[in-house]
């Protein structure tokens, strides 16, 4: 399987072809032009797909066939292509990938600071459980004491870090190589989401971001006419790789459409969408409107998942704090009792 190219790649890419099929420039023809303007990998990776829409291919084909473009993307671009609304498609996809990429990088610097600080902390923490309690416990006991109470506690503490040290630093060597790979390597991000199995999308910020998937494929299926059965099973199938538990919704859904109930009905039951937005859709159906409605959800939904990661963000990031700050506490008592046992000694 080849690389996955970044979301901040997908997203230009996107934006840069719709603008040259909004122009009128052939899909071949604007993917040579942007091969023209790359370098490397992803210029052998354009030229390559030009050659492909060139020989009668569509666009989504060529992004399947390079194995370099999410699956989300080649299915709306699919849908896209089949209703006449390649441009819109690619559009969104440049919007959605864009946003998702904006809220990465804001929760990696959101999380920075405190992460670093709260390392460093443990360093520290570590160092003087390890080697400045033994001097006070061989200093007390010259004056014929011993450390007792917290302070005793903390001293068991380094002596059993101090024997567990080479352990304890070949598991954080293996922790920070994989912390680098989460970030630099996006297909090993993919791997360890992967790890969530068949849950992924069922509950929380998860469940909220594979609903505006869903939406979105939902939208633009519905918009190039597709019927209501078909849209959510193309959903179903966008969604299948990412967000394990959003398809099989839509596959409880599908089954009640085919039942014969309701769009607004059959989402509501099968939780695919929120309340709200079901009751929206019911109305929608009732004036003939189903698309549009669609299409307002699809935002409404993106922008609640835009607005999930900003909270998730802003929690996150006073609990490292207050972490590290707690961690600041134990420093203090872990040198304060002691030396405070010894001047009571001596005095």
């Amino acid at each position: 399987m080849k690389k996955t190219l970044h979301q901040e790649t997908v997203a230009g890419l996107c934006l840069e072809l719709s603008l040259l099929v909004h122009a009128g420039v052939m899909t071949s023809d604007a993917l040579a032009l942007l091969a023209e303007g790359s370098e490397g990998e992803e210029k052998a990776l354009l030229a390559a797909m030009a050659r492909r829409v060139d020989g009668g291919a569509t666009l989504s084909e060529a992004m399947e066939e390079s194995e370099a473009f999410p699956g989300y993307a080649v299915g709306l671009v699919a849908v896209g292509e089949q209703s006449g609304r390649t441009e819109e498609a690619l559009g969104a996809l440049a919007e959605y990938y864009e946003r998702r990429s904006r809220m990465e990088r804001q929760l990696r610097n959101t999380l920075l600071y405190p992460a670093v600080l709260l390392g460093l902390m443990l360093v520290v923490i570590g160092v003087l459980l390890v080697k400045v309690l033994p001097i006070f416990d061989e200093v007390y006991a010259a004056l014929g004491g011993q450390l007792t109470g917290v302070a005793g506690g903390l001293l068991t503490v380094g002596r059993w870090l101090d024997a567990a040290l080479p352990v304890l630093l070949a598991l954080l060597a293996v922790l920070a190589a994989a912390a680098a790979a989460y970030v630099l390597l996006p297909g090993f991000r993919q791997k360890l989401r992967a790890l969530g199995g068949e849950n992924r999308g069922a509950k929380g910020l998860s469940r909220t971001l594979a609903s505006a998937k869903v939406a979105q494929a939902l939208s633009m299926a519905l918009a190039s006419g597709m019927a209501a059965s078909e849209a959510v099973e193309l959903a179903g199938r966008l969604t299948r790789e990412d967000a394990p538990a959003a398809a099989r919704r839509c596959g409880d859904c599908k089954a009640r459409l085919d039942a014969g109930e309701r769009l607004g009905a059959a989402m509501g039951a099968s939780g695919l969408l929120p309340p709200a937005q079901c009751r929206l859709l019911d109305t929608a159906e009732r004036s003939g409107r189903v698309d549009g409605a669609m299409e307002h959800i699809a935002r409404q939904l993106d922008q609640e998942g835009d607005a999930a990661l900003e909270r998730l963000a802003g929690r996150v990031e006073p609990a490292l704090v207050l972490a590290a700050s707690a961690l600041v506490g134990v420093i203090l008592l872990s040198v304060m009792l002691p030396l405070m046992h010894i001047m009571s000694a001596i005095g």
